[in-house]
């Protein structure tokens, strides 16, 4: 199983968690606008770290920001799955193209 359908796995099973023992229950409990208020915070912070040609920083708030992205799209019930599907389907289309189709 690929790390990502993991992390969806476990976002999906902490939904129903207690928010006092589990920080995504908690992000989760707050509703999907504080889930996006904290994607935007990691986005900020990954794109300082970019900035500031901090690699190992990046490395961790990539991380981060694709967990709060991840629980962004619980909070909406969107699968990850479906984001995966829609990743393929955009496989070998120009981004130009893409775009322009929307």
């Amino acid at each position: 199983m690929h790390p990502i359908d993991r992390l969806a796995a476990t976002i999906d099973a902490r939904k129903s968690a207690d928010p006092d023992t589990s920080w995504t229950a908690k992000l989760l409990s707050k509703g999907p606008e504080k889930a996006a208020e904290k994607f935007g915070e990691e986005a900020v912070e990954a794109i300082i770290a970019c900035v500031k040609n901090d690699r190992e920083n990046l490395t961790n708030e990539a991380a981060d920001v694709i967990y709060h992205l991840a629980v962004m799209l619980a909070a909406r019930d969107v699968a990850m799955s479906d984001v995966m599907d829609e990743l393929t389907r955009r496989e070998g289309t120009s981004g130009i193209a893409e775009k322009a189709a929307r």
